[in-house]
């Protein structure tokens, strides 16, 4: 899933957050050193959770200096331990404290994520459903988030507006409340690698959206008793996604239906950050 943040992305990303916090420039650090005063520092956590984000952490040091030596002892995807350290880092003072606490905001926010979304898929259990996301997420920071959530052990759902058709109780009302005919309408148009997907509150929206042929039905604040007949109902003719009201206390009952993922902006929205710190 590396392509979900290409270099050339996560560098500019980078830039601009470092444009934002070190302005005109860090008028504390460069008063205080010389240029060619070095210093070493380690990354260590003070919560257990899973790490992301070390090579965008990286990044951001190496971009302020091409000398920074930066020497990670885990990768994304791992468990960590509060009290591991996580990375070696020499070089440059002025890089490295001007840069620390954008190094911090990534690797705190996406290993926070990785970590919310790892309790979501772990609380399933067994059962075949996986967590997904949704495209309730931070503006401009999308990527990482997807990728956070991508290392925690989940699938991904649309990225953009453009992934996938989804038709929504608001969709659906503006075509005079028929899923037949908004499907219909949009299938005149689509491109033929494009999926299309509704969102359906009741057993009759299913009926009539598997009758439409969607490829996905999403089932959306259902109980768990209505989920398992239209499980039933559905079986293999589509993909079955839950939504709507997850908790890590439901989910498992959710997935127990047999529906095939469980889309939830907790994951993102709720996910607290991690405590990594950077210490000389």
């Amino acid at each position: 899933m590396q392509h979900l943040l290409n270099d050339f992305m996560v560098e500019e990303h980078i830039k601009n957050a470092l444009k934002e916090d070190i302005g005109f420039g860090d008028i504390t650090t460069d008063y205080l050193l010389e240029d060619d005063f070095e210093i070493s520092a380690m990354l260590n956590t003070r919560q257990d959770g899973i790490l992301c984000g070390i090579d965008v952490a990286e990044k951001v040091f190496k971009i302020l200096s091409n000398d920074i030596l930066f020497n990670n002892f885990y990768k994304d995807g791992d468990a960590i331990k509060k009290g591991d350290n996580i990375a070696f880092i020499k070089g440059s003072a002025r890089a490295i404290l001007s840069g620390e606490r954008t190094a911090l905001n990534y690797i705190q926010r996406m290993s926070g994520i990785a970590t919310e979304t790892k309790k979501y898929q772990d609380a399933i259990g067994n059962l075949k459903a996986k967590i997904t996301d949704t495209r309730k997420t931070t503006p401009n920071f999308r990527m990482f988030e997807k990728y956070s959530v991508f290392m925690g052990g989940a699938r991904l759902h649309r990225f953009n507006l453009s992934d996938c058709v989804m038709l929504k109780d608001n969709h659906i009302q503006l075509t005079h409340g028929s899923i037949t005919h908004a499907v219909n309408k949009i299938r005149q148009h689509l491109s033929h690698t494009h999926k299309i997907e509704v969102e359906c509150d009741t057993l009759e929206q299913v009926k009539e959206a598997l009758s439409a042929k969607a490829d996905i039905i999403m089932l959306d604040n259902m109980t768990c008793d209505i989920m398992k007949q239209c499980v039933q109902l559905i079986g293999d003719k589509a993909i079955i996604e839950a939504s709507g009201n997850v908790t890590l206390e439901n989910i498992h009952d959710i997935a127990a239906t047999g529906v095939d993922v469980i889309s939830s902006s907790a994951i993102v929205a709720k996910a607290k950050t991690l405590d990594i710190a950077l210490d000389m």
